[in-house]
């Protein structure tokens, strides 16, 4: 396993849509773990593919319930609405207003490359969206209402 460099905002990979993904292969079951360390070291909550040069379809997210690995996920239903605070591990130290789904269920294929539905609600359905976004070339800056502000993180 190995730490991927985070690719920030104004880089042109991120705003490329993400081919799918059709084997596991040695590669891809790397790339979910170097992800993952990648995700936890820089603390965060999701990092998809593409944020570390990858154009594949392939997230990973711990909201703090255990990792999950969406592997060609798609949205299938959302409800109701919520509006809070957002970053991104691409623009790191800052942070803006979005409005989200407050309910999101998505299809996906895990690390086994068996089809998996899951529901999430409040942080986990805002981290099923913004992560997905990224999938097709589109960051949550583009969704901000209002300014970026910056954001301080306190040290443990």
């Amino acid at each position: 396993m190995a730490l991927r460099t985070i690719r920030k905002q104004g880089d042109p990979i991120l705003t490329k849509k993400c081919r799918p993904i059709k084997e596991m292969t040695p590669k891809i079951r790397e790339l979910i773990f170097d992800m993952m360390e990648t995700m936890y070291d820089a603390y965060g909550v999701g990092l998809a593919a593409p944020q570390v040069g990858i154009l594949k379809r392939l997230v990973v997210i711990d909201v703090g319930d255990g990792p999950i690995v969406l592997i060609n996920p798609e949205i299938i239903e959302t409800d109701g609405e919520q509006t809070g605070d957002e970053g991104c591990l691409s623009v790191p130290g800052m942070a803006g207003q979005v409005t989200r789904p407050n309910y999101v269920k998505v299809r996906a294929l895990d690390q086994n490359m068996e089809e998996v539905e899951l529901e999430g609600t409040e942080l986990l359905a805002r981290a099923f969206c913004h992560e997905l976004d990224h999938l097709d070339g589109k960051m949550y800056t583009e969704l901000v209402e209002g300014d970026l502000h910056k954001v301080e993180y306190e040290e443990e």
